[in-house]
């Protein structure tokens, strides 16, 4: 891989304005593009397979419009007034007559008419149908929708809107503040104002590609709101550090005598190597997402993964470029030549080796306070919850959030989380499951089962061969009581169609919900599996080691569970909700924790590289493995931190966001990082491999014969062909 880097390089060097021309090319034709075929995104998630989505699948056949997306419209008057009276009836009547003359609305309840107006007369609400999924709703529909209120308004009604159709996006560029403390630390650690933008300049094209090509995309793939930001989530983190990687080794190249050429060349070679299979262990990580089977995951994990191709490709083609046509001025200043100097001198690694040699003298009592430390923060994740947002995760200055508290306190938490009972009988009816049917409902309509708050009347499809029977639950969209409630009826639905032969199933937003968190929790062992696999492979390669692969992997899942750890204790369980801004405690994003599993994986692969890689270079050089760890670690610890620092500041802002799904993704990466770089990879990581000594390279030779060598190092260089 290095002579192949290397004469890349040296290629990118040779021809660097074509090569930021073309760059910018691509960048300027996607955005064009992008903006041409553009569609909106959904905030809508289905999993085939699910009973609630083949219910789901089974109305849009069986009864079409019953299926689709809903929303609600609230109206509400402060006491001691009621919507009772002439005036607000005609105003909210006149509200809803404009509702119904969007042509995508397919019905308009009516409060008044159906008993959704509270005992108070202070709040009631109206369903509005569309006979289409989330995703197929217009933009010119979801508009029209939120302003239909003006009427109800100019009476002196509030007007609020709830559920998925009218979920306002909510992310913010808090993206920005990431970029900036990335320059700050940039700035203040390289001496150079080139060398802060350089790679920041890398990155961000990296991420607009990216961003473009996801937008264009729109057009033929359904992608959720948070694809994106993952990407640029991702993408930012990783196009900063790869391109840091190898503008520190250019830095050092210079200072070290070569030519802008030569060390060009060689720092692609060797940090480009680095980069190329830390970038691989990113992609597939991600790519892997795929094994789940979950199509909106699969769609996020394939756009990240496409963010960190871009990135790799930028680091490899384009910061070379830039490189050459910064040249020495990366190293000009005085300031600049005085800390790179300092950097190799004797003084500066004795100083840069304290912490290390600190380590090194108790590896022992250091490997185990890191395993206990993290084994504390990771205990809160024994009480894990997962579930998905409603509108009671959402800030309070949203209207969903003030739709899904009004309709709390005037009909109950559950009417906020309804379920739909759909009862099937393939060919029509017979009158003995007539019979059954309704002497069934009868029953538990007189008398409400545990749980259940209402019953409403079943409403039949034009064919009579299918019911919908709502039930109203005690419990909100994301109490246990509620999935529970749910278990319940399926069991005494399967029982029915086992004596009965009707096809009968529980659907509706909370029962969906419900089971993507089942499905994605049955998923995680078979995921971290795959994952852990990997890892051991990948590294069996790379180091060509048997020990090393071992302790990344145990460090890794160390890393994963003290991050759920703190991720439970902040949103789950509410410690530090105000200074996190989280609106309110609940349930962990279902798809968090696979998410998680797959991204730290390839990042704290990141660090094992940079950090080990240099270590088995320094014990190639003169076998003694003490110096080896303590050399390595001087040389590449600076690099590992600052890189670190950026990831954990791009990740942390996120969570600042007001969207809830965005900000506990952004904090639980941030400390998933910040626990894997420091606690983990540059605290644990020595210690161990001081323990291990020599053992650190072993492998039996049956493997040393099979095994490729990647030559992550750049040890054949030396036969490299000019440039």
């Amino acid at each position: 891989m290095g002579p192949v880097l290397y004469r890349l390089g040296g290629w990118c060097h040779r021809h660097r304005w074509g090569v930021v021309v073309t760059w910018l090319v691509l960048v300027v034709g996607m955005a064009a593009l992008a903006g041409s075929v553009k569609q909106p995104t959904t905030n809508a998630i289905s999993i085939p397979g699910t009973q609630a989505q083949e219910a789901l699948d089974l109305l849009n056949k069986q009864f079409p419009g019953a299926g689709g997306a809903q929303a609600q419209v609230v109206f509400s008057v402060p006491a001691p007034e009621t919507l009772s009276t002439p005036a607000a009836r005609a105003a909210i009547d006149e509200t809803l007559a404009g509702i119904r003359k969007d042509p995508q609305v397919f019905a308009v309840t009516d409060p008044f008419t159906a008993d959704t107006v509270s005992r108070s007369g202070r709040i009631a609400y109206a369903i509005v149908a569309y006979p289409v999924p989330v995703s197929d709703i217009t933009a010119s529909a979801r508009q029209a929708l939120l302003d239909s209120g003006k009427p109800a308004e100019a009476a002196g009604i509030a007007v609020n809107f709830g559920g998925q159709v009218v979920q306002a996006s909510t992310v913010s560029d808090t993206e920005v503040v990431g970029i900036l403390i990335a320059f700050v630390v940039l700035l203040i650690g390289y001496a150079s104002l080139i060398a802060a933008l350089l790679p920041l300049l890398a990155a961000l094209a990296g991420v607009g590609f990216t961003s473009f090509v996801l937008l264009a995309l729109t057009s033929v793939i359904s992608e959720t709101s948070t694809t994106s930001i993952l990407a640029v989530m991702i993408g930012l983190a990783v196009g900063i550090d790869y391109s840091l990687l190898v503008m520190n080794r250019f830095r050092q190249q210079l200072t070290e005598g070569h030519a802008p050429s030569e060390a060009i060349a060689t720092a692609t070679a060797t940090s480009g190597s680095a980069v190329c299979f830390a970038g691989t262990t990113v992609l597939i990580a991600l790519v892997a997402l795929a094994v789940v089977r979950i199509p909106f995951l699969t769609v996020m994990g394939l756009a990240a993964a496409g963010a960190v191709v871009v990135a790799v490709a930028v680091s490899v083609t384009l910061v070379p470029a830039l490189l050459s046509l910064s040249g020495s001025r990366l190293v000009a200043s005085r300031r600049a030549r005085r800390q790179i100097a300092a950097a190799s001198s004797p003084e500066h690694r004795a100083a840069s080796t304290r912490y290390v040699g600190a380590l090194l003298r108790r590896p022992v009592l250091v490997v185990v306070a890191g395993i206990v430390l993290l084994l504390v923060v990771a205990s809160p994740a024994l009480h894990l919850r997962l579930g998905l947002p409603d509108g009671g995760s959402q800030p309070t200055d949203q209207t969903t959030r003030r739709a899904y508290d009004l309709i709390s306190e005037g009909f109950g938490a559950g009417a906020n989380g309804p379920l739909l009972v759909v009862v099937y009988a393939p060919g029509g009816p017979t009158p003995e499951q007539v019979k059954a049917f309704t002497t069934y409902y009868g029953q538990v309509a007189a008398h409400h089962p545990p749980g259940v708050a209402s019953i409403g009347a079943p409403i039949l499809n034009p064919q009579h061969d299918l019911a919908l029977v709502p039930v109203i639950p005690d419990t909100g969209p994301n109490d246990p009581k509620t999935a529970q409630l749910i278990a319940n009826i399926r069991q005494v639905a399967a029982e029915g169609e086992q004596r009965y032969g009707l096809h009968t199933y529980v659907t509706g937003q909370t029962a969906l919900n419900v089971d993507i968190s089942a499905k994605l929790s049955a998923a995680l062992p078979v995921y971290l599996a795959v994952i852990v696999g990997l890892c051991v492979l990948l590294l069996l390669v790379v180091f060509r080691s048997v020990l090393v692969p071992v302790k990344a992997v145990l460090g890794y899942v160390l890393s994963v569970l003290a991050a759920l750890g703190a991720v439970t204790f902040v949103f789950q369980q509410g410690h530090f909700g105000s200074v996190f801004a989280v609106a309110r405690a609940g349930p962990i994003l279902s798809f968090l924790p696979i998410l998680l599993i797959g991204l730290l994986f390839g990042l704290a692969m990141d660090y094992e590289v940079f950090l080990v890689s240099r270590m088995r270079e320094e014990y190639g050089r003169h076998g003694d493995p003490h110096s080896a760890v303590v050399d390595g670690y001087a040389g590449s610890a600076k690099v590992v931190a600052s890189a670190a620092i950026i990831m954990i500041s791009v990740f942390a802002s996120f969570i600042f966001t007001p969207d809830p799904i965005t900000k506990s993704l952004g904090f639980c990466l941030a400390m998933g990082v910040l626990i894997d770089a420091f606690v983990v990879r540059m605290t644990m990581v020595p210690a161990a491999m001081a323990l291990f000594g020599r053992a650190a390279w072993w492998l039996p030779r049956s493997f040393a014969r099979v095994l490729p060598d990647l030559d992550v190092e750049g040890a054949r260089l030396a036969v490299a062909p000019d440039n």
